[in-house]
């Protein structure tokens, strides 16, 4: 694994002396958002997350290795290249070994920072079951990721295209634990209420922590979903996204766009037709995250 693994020195000191480590993927860098935005999100994200006590991790494949932090240059490079691998569990493998860029989803974030013993992740939103799943059988591997991994996914929920009541009952029935954090509705990414209870509560970053140290402490394995409601300042309420939404998924159909170019393509058209409201409620999700994620690392570095 030493080969294959290269955590930056910074990290690599802050995990031997258990101080808080936040993870955070690179996905929303190559895939989520437009440039320049990208970057400048890349690196405010950092920076929130080190302005709340904890050290930043962001996490991609760079020649042949795993990065588990990057150098200013590695993420201008990730930012600015052209062709980068978008990497879940069933290709981690492949791409590592084919010594390009990777950027990793939700599910590869998980397995790395495990890998590098990071216990915190944060997200703008996880994966799930998509529409027409029942024809299809698209579901992400974020699901499985979470009942495998033992890793704390810090999220403003599921994103907002999915089967959003399907996802809930599969990471039910997976044993997921879905936590919201001082909200009863669960969160879905521009929204903060579609409906649907969140199954758990929490109100503070130290009760969260002791959920996940008495989990792991049992023996339960896998890993948790934070759903951490998006700034109500910046929400889009879900009867005005749904109409955007569906146009979206309709003009993917229509071009026959499939697997994991979907949620790129959706993400674009939702910002062209919501004038880039999502783009910034995007933006502002994923801050508040990284903020909730190093308050949460930090609760739980102290236990």
């Amino acid at each position: 694994m030493k080969e294959r693994l290269r955590i930056l020195p910074e990290i690599a000191e802050a995990l031997a002396a258990r101080r808080p480590v936040v993870a955070l993927e690179s996905t929303i860098i190559t895939h989520g958002m437009p440039a320049p935005r990208n970057l400048e999100t890349a690196r405010a994200v950092e920076a929130a997350v080190r302005a709340g006590g904890a050290v930043p991790a962001t996490i991609a494949i760079l020649d042949g290795t795993i990065r588990v932090g990057l150098t200013p240059a590695e993420l201008e490079r990730l930012a600015e290249e052209e062709s980068v691998a978008k990497v879940s569990r069933a290709d981690l493998a492949a791409v590592l070994t084919a010594g390009g860029a990777g950027s990793t989803t939700v599910a590869a974030t998980m397995i790395c920072a495990d890998l590098a013993g990071i216990r915190i992740f944060a997200t703008g939103g996880i994966g799930g079951v998509h529409r027409g799943a029942e024809q299809s059988f698209d579901v992400s591997a974020d699901l499985q990721e979470l009942a495998r991994t033992p890793v704390a996914v810090v999220c403003a929920g599921a994103k907002a295209i999915l089967d959003l009541p399907k996802t809930l009952e599969v990471l039910e029935t997976l044993g997921v634990p879905v936590i919201g954090y001082g909200c009863d509705a669960l969160p879905a990414f521009y929204s903060r209420d579609v409906g649907l209870a969140v199954p758990l509560r929490r109100d503070s970053a130290a009760a969260i922590a002791a959920v996940m140290a008495a989990k792991w402490d049992l023996g339960l394995g896998g890993g948790l979903m934070i759903a951490n409601p998006i700034p109500q300042e910046h929400e889009i309420p879900a009867d005005t996204i749904a109409a955007h939404i569906d146009a979206a998924l309709a003009e993917a159909a229509a071009q026959g766009v499939q697997g994991k170019a979907v949620t790129p393509f959706l993400l674009a058209r939702l910002e062209q037709s919501t004038g880039g409201a999502s783009l910034d409620a995007n933006v502002a999700l994923v801050l508040n995250n990284a903020r909730l994620a190093a308050e949460i690392a930090g609760a739980y570095a102290v236990l």
